[in-house]
């Protein structure tokens, strides 16, 4: 799910995202991964920017992947097969603190043939600048800060300052949802405000998902464990216990119990 947010954010905000990491605020449209496909493209978390002269590959990890660096090789060999008179740049993007030395390495290597990549780890990047730009405030509170509940309650006064209630409800749950890998979710309750949230796209997939899975009677074992996984991202956006239930199917014990195992 943290992964998919950044795509969202990549996707609606490239502006933001190619002034972060390209320097200047080149505009970016999105190119399909079926273009580039052989064998099918799985992984939710990356994303193709480009424009005419450049293509942007973005991927989003919470947590290492010891696959990162072929796969990094692989989508440059697909672009270039499909655009080789484009220039490429690839990061890729950890979100989550860790000590793993997966989350180091931005080189392939085997035999003869040497492939590299950019790697940020956002724990490491200095807090200012996710506040130069709209679309890079829900990666502050993930930033290099002893205090992250100071930096979200910064991004919750800059929010309030976005005029277009749209722009600013999706960053809101955006914010929210990201929070949640570093802080539990009655702080970020306490900081954000839930009623800015509901207008966003986010909150309206995460409600559909969930009233498509209640809308389905008599739950079966495996169908019950789906609605477990749809109460866990109700909860991480903010949902209260009672719409959960409703659209779940689940008892308020057993998703206060999943919002107890959420906190630890």
């Amino acid at each position: 799910m943290f992964d998919n947010i950044c795509k969202f954010i990549a996707e609606n905000f490239s502006d933001d995202l190619a002034t972060w990491l390209l320097g200047s605020p080149l505009s970016l449209t999105v190119l399909d991964p079926t273009e580039l496909q052989l064998d099918p493209i799985r992984a939710d978390s990356l994303i193709f920017l480009q424009s005419e002269e450049l293509i942007l590959h973005t991927e989003f990890q919470t947590d290492p992947d010891s696959k990162i660096p072929f796969r990094m090789l692989d989508y440059r060999i697909r672009v270039y097969r499909r655009h080789p008179q484009k220039q490429m740049r690839q990061v890729v993007i950890y979100l989550r603190r860790s000590d793993s030395p997966l989350v180091q390495e931005n080189t392939f290597r085997l035999g003869e043939t040497f492939h590299s990549f950019q790697v940020i780890r956002l724990w490491e990047e200095n807090t200012p600048q996710f506040f130069h730009h709209p679309g890079l405030l829900p990666f502050a509170v993930l930033s290099n800060t002893d205090d992250p509940e100071q930096v979200l309650s910064q991004v919750s006064r800059s929010l309030e300052t976005i005029s277009e209630k749209q722009v600013q409800s999706n960053l809101a749950a955006a914010t929210s949802i990201l929070a949640g890998l570093v802080l539990n979710r009655e702080t970020i309750k306490k900081i954000l405000r839930s009623d800015i949230m509901r207008e966003s796209v986010i909150y309206q997939d995460i409600l559909e998902e969930g009233r498509e899975e209640g809308e389905e009677k008599g739950l079966q074992k495996g169908k019950e464990e789906k609605a477990r996984q749809i109460a866990l991202k109700m909860l991480s956006a903010g949902f209260l216990v009672p719409e959960i239930a409703q659209f779940t199917d689940l008892s308020p014990a057993t998703i206060e119990e999943l919002q107890r195992q959420q906190h630890n």
